[in-house]
């Protein structure tokens, strides 16, 4: 559909900033109005030049989508946009940091917010609320001339171990730490294990260290045992079968591992 001229330059003005998306109150000020905001983002997003993503942020398509007005957007920016505070997390930061190949279809953002799940371009947006205290270890990297929040390598391993559930799984996890140990600060994740608490996490990360003999700073497995809770808890949270328990690390070793722990 054709643009009138007042549509033209609006979404000039705002291609211009280098970035696709456009927050309500930007356009509540470039207009000098509430109403025509309202009006001017609900024409646009009827004619196809705009695309709503969540109640007061829509995102420009370019002329390169063509005449169907079909565009997909860097997942990262637009999840990053989409609640405050928020940071790319689990496994979408295992595809940020370059640790898995898999592309899901869901991008994981971290929050301390409670927000419902949103879907745009054919991506779903789940944002998973966490107590302030454990919203900690975050970088910011620029994207698409947008600023992008991420959890660092080191947090990004913490959270897995925390909800494997939402990082592909325990054994997803153990790949990243066999193919990426020199990655790590394993210092700064012993600085963030004690900041988190230790628990499940500390077994899950230290059972996982020791069987697939990754060699790190001294001391640190030994601070790990420390922060070992007496109840026994799951490898793999949610499949509870009948499977032995490592002692060592209270840890009930519920799915099938390639390499056995040294005990």
């Amino acid at each position: 559909m054709s643009l009138s001229q007042q549509e033209t330059n609006f979404l000039t003005h705002f291609a211009a900033t280098g970035s696709r998306l456009i927050h309500f109150a930007e356009a509540e000020e470039y207009l000098h109005s509430r109403v025509a905001a309202v009006n001017t983002l609900g024409r646009l997003a009827h004619k196809g030049w705009l695309q709503r993503l969540d109640q007061g942020l829509y995102l420009i398509i370019p002329l390169e989508a063509g005449p169907e007005r079909i565009w997909s957007e860097n997942s990262f920016v637009i999840g990053s946009q989409l609640v405050s505070p928020g940071a790319v997390a689990y496994w979408s930061a295992f595809r940020f940091w370059n640790w898995t190949e898999q592309i899901p279809n869901v991008t994981f953002i971290q929050t301390t917010r409670r927000k419902k799940s949103v879907r745009a371009g054919g991506m779903e947006y789940r944002f998973i609320n966490v107590q302030e205290k454990h919203f900690f270890g975050l970088i910011n990297r620029r994207l698409e001339n947008t600023s992008v929040q991420v959890t660092d390598p080191e947090k990004t391993l913490l959270d897995a171990a925390a909800r494997p559930d939402l990082s592909g799984g325990i054994l997803q996890l153990a790949q990243v730490i066999q193919g990426h140990s020199n990655e790590i600060d394993w210092n700064k994740l012993d600085q963030y294990l004690v900041q988190w608490g230790g628990g499940a996490v500390a077994k899950r990360l230290g059972y996982l260290v020791e069987t697939l003999m990754i060699s790190i700073p001294d001391g640190i497995i030994s601070r790990w045992q420390k922060m070992v809770t007496k109840g026994v808890s799951l490898l793999e949270p949610g499949l509870d079968q009948h499977r032995p328990v490592v002692t060592r690390w209270q840890l009930k070793i519920n799915v099938d591992f390639p390499i056995q722990s040294k005990r």
